[in-house]
């Protein structure tokens, strides 16, 4: 039987032993009193991390997102984002069903939109206009495949938006993809940013959770809305000693999953047909354009899946594959390779 080699995403990683280990050892309390104490000593090491005041636990990278949307808004509230942002694409329209929000989005270059229009999407100051409260930008891009933001961009919208009064939020789920790929470090990619929302189980590894970090008082509101939004959690150590172990070990192996999937994008873009936007392809993600094949998307992925290679739909006409710490290199050399003899006969 042909094994599996499943790249539809970094979500599908599973805790390892020594990880498991260290959950089980895990001291835990109750942490909607504030009395976990390895959920605490995650949430003092992140927010220290990223150069913030405090951090919070949260069960996913949505809430994160959704509750700090909450934080810095009021009902009624327009925020901007890029077209095609999780927060805009992949939240269920959480922003209008949880905190009463509407979007006014712009077009970014791999994620990035152009200052001049941002400031554009700002509303004016007319009573009949709803308030421009947040810009959002997320890093890395999905839907770009996985690209930086670059941080001069990053630092040039911040300061246009700050000097206007509208806060910023990242989505900063592969945040730490974003710092091992680029060399910009954690806390400067933080910088420019009121909050952040950072993931632990995706390329790190572990089976639940992000982070929430921003000042104090960001975070302090965060703690209420996160009660609000059902994501307080009791025992939650167990969770949060699988998020430290994967910062210990996890974070500079991230530069293995890029290799991987530079290899894997650049055997694919030699299948007639298949059309990949090499140079966006700096992180973990590889988005494969078929539509030169004259197969439907779902026609290839039903191929790929036959021959034991997994991914997910992507746009109209694309695919996508996502390395990470369960397909070693050898791994996804192999499914490189036999897509190409799919394509290739």
């Amino acid at each position: 039987m042909t094994a599996i080699i499943d790249l539809r995403s970094d979500t599908i990683t599973r805790p390892g032993p020594a990880m498991r280990d260290a959950m089980i050892r895990a001291e835990v309390g109750d942490d909607v009193f504030g009395e976990d104490p390895t959920v605490n000593r995650l949430q003092e090491r992140v927010a220290g991390m990223f150069g913030k005041e405090a951090g919070l636990f949260v069960p996913s990278g949505t809430m994160g997102n959704e509750i700090c949307l909450k934080v810095h808004t009021q009902h009624g509230d327009e925020i901007i984002a890029e077209q095609d942002a999780h927060i805009v694409v992949y939240e269920t329209a959480g922003p209008a069903f949880l905190a009463g929000l509407q979007i006014s989005t712009v077009r970014g270059v791999r994620g990035l939109p152009a200052v001049a229009d941002v400031i554009r999407a700002i509303r004016p100051a007319l009573y009949y206009m709803p308030r421009t409260s947040l810009c959002c930008l997320e890093n890395t891009h999905g839907r770009s495949g996985g690209t930086v933001l670059p941080i001069a961009g990053i630092r040039e919208i911040s300061a246009a938006m700050r000097s206007r009064g509208v806060k910023m939020h990242c989505d900063g789920a592969r945040i730490w993809n974003a710092s091992v790929a680029s060399g910009v470090s954690l806390r400067e990619l933080a910088e420019p940013f009121d909050t952040l929302s950072v993931c632990f189980s995706k390329g790190l590894g572990a089976p639940v959770g992000s982070m929430i970090v921003g000042d104090r008082q960001s975070v302090e509101s965060a703690r209420r809305y996160r009660k609000i939004f059902g994501g307080g959690m009791r025992q939650a150590g167990i969770l949060a000693a699988a998020a430290l172990y994967a910062l210990d070990h996890n974070i500079a192996r991230l530069a293995e999953d890029h290799a991987s999937a530079k290899h894997f994008a650049s055997e694919l873009a030699t299948i007639k047909g298949f059309a990949i936007d090499l140079p966006s392809v700096q992180t973990n993600m590889v988005i494969t354009d078929i539509a030169g094949t004259g197969k439907s998307r779902d026609e290839v992925l039903h191929l790929c899946s036959e021959a034991g290679v997994l991914m997910t739909p992507e746009r109209e006409s694309s695919v996508r594959a996502v390395t990470h710490l369960d397909v070693s290199a050898e791994d996804v050399r192999e499914a490189a390779a036999r897509i190409v003899r799919i394509f290739s006969r």
